[in-house]
C-alpha cells in the first residue's frame, strides 16, 4: 500500500498557526512588565524608583506592542520552514528575556532599581544587542524590498542602538543611561508612528 501524502500547508495557514506561539511568548512579556510596574505601585520603600528604569520599562513595553505589530508582515512569506519558524520564536524569546532583566523576581538584596539597573545592565543591553541583530535577520527574511522601505534610516538605527548598547554595557555613568533610556524612548514612539502607523 502505498502511502498517503497529506498536502502542505499554505504560507497563509502555517503564519495563522505560528503566530498563534508568538503570541503567546509576548503576552508573557507583557504581563512580566504590567505585573512589575503593578508592583512598584505597592512598593512604599522610599526611594525604590528610578526614572531611568522606567524609560526602560516603558520602551520594552512598547517595543514588544511594536513587534507584534510589524510581524503582520510575515504574512507576505511565500514559505515557510522549520528554521524560519525557530528563528522568529527565537526572536520572540529575546523580548522575553529583556522583559524578565527589567524586574527580578526578589527586591530583598537591592536597595533599589537604580542599584538593580546597574547590577544587570550587561544582561539588558546585551539582550538590547541581540534583539537589532535578530531584527536585521528578520528584515531581510521578508525581502530586500521590505528592507529597502525604511531607506538609510534602517541601518542607522540599528548601528546606533548597537553601539549605544554596548557602551550601556560598559559604562555606569547616570548621564549616560538617562540619556540613552530618554532618546531611546521618543525615538521608538516617533519610528513607530512615522513607519508603522497602519497596519498593511
Amino acid at each position: 500500500m502505498e502511502p498517503v501524502l497529506l498536502p502542505h500547508a499554505s504560507a497563509t495557514e502555517a503564519f495563522t498557526h505560528i503566530r498563534i506561539i508568538i503570541g503567546m511568548v509576548l503576552g508573557l512579556c507583557i504581563s512580566r512588565l504590567l505585573i512589575g510596574v503593578a508592583g512598584l505601585l505597592q512598593h512604599r520603600k522610599p526611594g525604590i524608583i528610578y526614572p531611568t528604569h522606567l524609560c526602560w520599562v516603558a520602551f520594552a513595553l512598547l517595543s514588544v506592542v511594536h513587534f507584534w505589530w510589524f510581524e503582520f508582515n510575515l504574512r507576505t512569506l511565500p514559505v515557510w520552514t522549520f528554521q524560519i519558524y525557530v528563528f522568529v520564536i527565537f526572536y520572540a524569546g529575546l523580548y522575553f528575556l529583556l522583559s524578565a532583566m527589567l524586574f527580578p523576581g526578589d527586591m530583598e538584596e537591592y536597595a533599589g532599581y537604580r542599584d538593580y539597573f546597574m547590577s544587570r545592565r550587561a544582561w539588558f543591553f546585551g539582550f538590547m544587542v541581540l534583539i537589532y541583530l535578530a531584527d536585521i535577520v528578520d528584515t531581510l527574511i521578508k525581502g530586500w524590498d521590505h528592507y529597502a522601505v525604511y531607506g538609510i534610516e534602517y541601518p542607522l538605527q540599528v548601528t546606533a542602538f548597537i553601539v549605544l548598547s554596548l557602551v550601556g554595557i560598559w559604562t555606569r555613568s547616570a548621564g549616560f543611561h538617562r540619556a540613552f533610556a530618554i532618546l531611546a524612548l521618543v525615538y521608538q514612539v516617533t519610528y513607530t508612528v512615522r513607519h508603522f502607523y497602519v497596519l498593511t
